[in-house]
């Protein structure tokens, strides 16, 4: 309990610094025809979000013991792509230095989850597989990072759910911790990131929370603390929109690197004319659908397969009717 309420105080402590700090120091994300904020807003939040994670980890070691290898290298790529995210702010750095940094940050992390699971012809292909999924994840969740409250809503509701369950049926407990204090770095950003937001994620902490989030879900295969499918059914808003945009753009020639406001949530953000509207349809998403499903797959793990083509039959519906929209 003092590491989850430390993880809550240096979060919104931190942030509520940090964003006196950028405003001073002229830290500010400014509109552009491509942006879906109208006045200059600091950035970089997930600076002090990440280190409010890094804190309550810390705290909880003191508690309960040193986290096993696993976590703490999580918590250590987590704080690197961190680093990156401010790099990047401070110089600008290519699209395929950033890339490179994200390929060998999620190739090193599935290689380093899964080593000695097991061996044979099958093992380079698989570690490749999951390299790429790990990669997209980190991507789409930067993509999904484009009005207020989106991301860390949806870091909440996988998080949140996912450690709940295994807390329920009494799974791995260093587990469930992991994601709640991931839950209150998030809670405590989401203070200024709430519509209509004070302090943006940014790079350091959109890239470095998915990153964190296909993490989660990859340990939990590996250790066989939670099916895949719960984290893939729970992660269905975000994945599904980036992915069905992505398509979208790739069929009518676009540029895929070039920045836009083609995403479905960017969509109904216009049409609604509220970002407010779209986190709270996010939540009633998950609470009314996708949670019931999830937790479906936790307790019967050989329909799981089937049960993610039930969470993403009707999102992509919706995506095929919000494409409409401009």
């Amino acid at each position: 309990m003092i590491s989850l309420l430390t993880t809550l105080f240096v979060s919104v402590v931190g942030c509520m610094a940090y964003r006196r700090i950028a405003q001073h120091l002229q830290i500010l994300d400014h509109p552009n025809h491509r942006s879906s904020h109208v006045k200059p807003t600091p950035h970089g939040g997930g600076v002090p979000l990440l280190l409010a994670f890094a804190t309550g980890m810390a705290v909880a070691a003191l508690q309960y013991g040193l986290w096993p290898g696993s976590y703490l290298w999580l918590l250590g790529v987590a704080l690197m792509l961190m680093l990156l995210g401010v790099l990047d702010d401070m110089v600008n750095l290519s699209v395929t230095t950033r890339m490179t940094a994200y390929a060998v940050a999620s190739g090193a992390t599935v290689v380093f989850l899964m080593a000695g699971l097991f061996a044979g012809p099958g093992l380079w292909l698989a570690l490749a597989a999951l390299s790429l999924v790990l990669l997209w994840v980190m991507n789409l969740y930067n993509f999904m990072d484009g009005i207020d409250g989106i991301a860390a809503v949806q870091c909440l509701l996988a998080a949140g759910c996912i450690g709940l369950l295994v807390l329920v049926h009494g799974g791995d407990q260093r587990y469930v911790l992991f994601c709640l204090l991931l839950v209150l770095a998030q809670t405590g950003f989401l203070f200024f990131n709430w519509p209509p937001a004070r302090l943006f994620m940014g790079d350091a902490g959109s890239v470095p929370t998915g990153f964190l989030l296909g993490g989660l879900a990859t340990l939990g295969w590996v250790e066989n603390i939670v099916p895949p499918g719960c984290w893939l059914i729970l992660g269905a808003p975000f994945i599904v929109d980036a992915s069905w945009t992505l398509i979208q753009r790739w069929r009518a020639g676009e540029p895929l690197t070039q920045g836009h406001r083609q995403h479905a949530y960017q969509r109904l953000a216009r049409h609604w004319d509220s970002h407010l509207l779209v986190d709270l349809l996010l939540l009633a998403v998950n609470a009314l659908w996708l949670f019931p499903l999830a937790w479906a797959a936790f307790i019967w793990p050989n329909q799981q397969w089937v049960l993610v083509i039930l969470a993403i039959i009707p999102l992509l519906a919706g995506m095929a009717r919000i494409r409409n929209l401009t």
